[in-house]
């Protein structure tokens, strides 16, 4: 019996299954699109990493009772032989990835104000007092051969520590948290930048160096991946976002920053509107904050290369090699 074969018996022992089709979606997981004989589907995901895949379906399921962010059902969980796995809700759509380019202009404009309104409904509902790694906050991974998520088990977060590097614990010794947090955060989006940006790299770290940066500012969730290749398009409206995985805490500017970056640059050449729209959506939830320059540019350095040290590639139809290298460098540029 296959692994998903296995997770279905013991979550839905009275179902049939008409079909198991593996899905590429990410770098970290492995999906199969379950469709069931009777009607209906639903998304078997296998992690590696079961404490952070813990953190990931524990984050999807409190985004949606807290905030109004359409997101999938989380049908089930567990540890099964070993293998941390999840059953979530097969949503009705198409990936916004593939039309948010296509689709005309009033339609884009009206998915970037949802962007923007989700990002703000996030930094709303999800509050911290530091900065760096979201976790579960009891942060132990139930044993093997145990289902997560009990009807009556509270959803709360915390953040884990970030040790320092060597260098960085001598560097600005008297550095306030979040300066010596953001700090850190960037210079490790550079050092993954492949030798293409050799030329740039220096201005970068100069540009970081300069920066003035407030010492605490408020610490909201910085959703890593909020952006259209992570959701689903209902012909309409987004029909779910996908991806919680990895989930930071830092300034609001940050995750503004790098979300705009994927909602407005990413996929068109007329950025301006829909940077526009962002904001708009934002600010009808909570006032924009600042977003400093030094921000934008790190959201750029931290969208150029994916978790595999690959060059991403933006757009739809997709650019590639030396295209791609040239759309970073092009942003990065715009905010040096």
């Amino acid at each position: 019996m296959s692994d998903v074969a296995a997770v279905l018996e013991r979550e839905f022992p009275d179902r049939s299954v008409a079909s198991a089709t593996p899905a590429r979606r990410g770098n970290t997981k492995e999906t199969t699109l379950v469709a069931f004989a009777d009607g209906g589907g639903a998304v078997v995901q296998f992690a590696a990493d079961a404490a952070a895949f813990r953190t990931e379906l524990a984050l999807a399921r409190a985004v949606r009772e807290r905030t109004s962010v359409p997101t999938p059902r989380v049908l089930a969980a567990g540890r099964l032989d070993g293998r941390a796995y999840a059953v979530v809700e097969r949503v009705a759509g198409t990936d916004l990835h593939e039309r948010f380019s296509r689709v005309d202009d009033g339609t884009r404009t009206r998915l970037a104000r949802r962007f923007g309104r989700f990002l703000a409904e996030l930094h709303e509902a999800f509050a911290f007092d530091s900065y760096g790694r979201v976790r579960v906050a009891d942060d132990e991974t139930p044993p093997d051969d145990h289902r997560w998520f009990g009807d009556d088990e509270a959803t709360e977060f915390a953040v884990a520590a970030s040790p320092r590097r060597p260098s960085e614990s001598t560097e600005r010794p008297s550095e306030s948290p979040w300066p010596g947090w953001f700090r850190a955060y960037a210079r490790a989006g550079i050092d993954a930048l492949p030798p293409a940006f050799d030329g740039l790299r220096p201005d970068i770290g100069a540009a970081l160096q300069a920066a003035s940066l407030p010492s605490s500012p408020s610490s909201r969730l910085y959703p890593w991946d909020l952006r259209p290749g992570n959701a689903v398009f209902d012909g309409e409206t987004v029909a779910a976002v996908l991806d919680w995985g990895g989930p930071l805490a830092a300034a609001p500017g940050l995750s503004v920053a790098k979300t705009e970056h994927l909602v407005a640059d990413w996929y068109v050449e007329d950025s301006e509107s829909l940077r526009v729209a962002f904001r708009d959506g934002y600010a009808s939830v909570r006032p924009y904050p600042n977003v400093r320059s030094v921000y934008r540019l790190v959201a750029v350095v931290r969208s150029a290369v994916d978790s595999r040290g690959e060059v991403t590639r933006p757009r739809f139809p997709e650019l590639d090699g030396g295209r791609a290298v040239q759309f970073h460098r092009e942003r990065l540029r715009e905010w040096l």
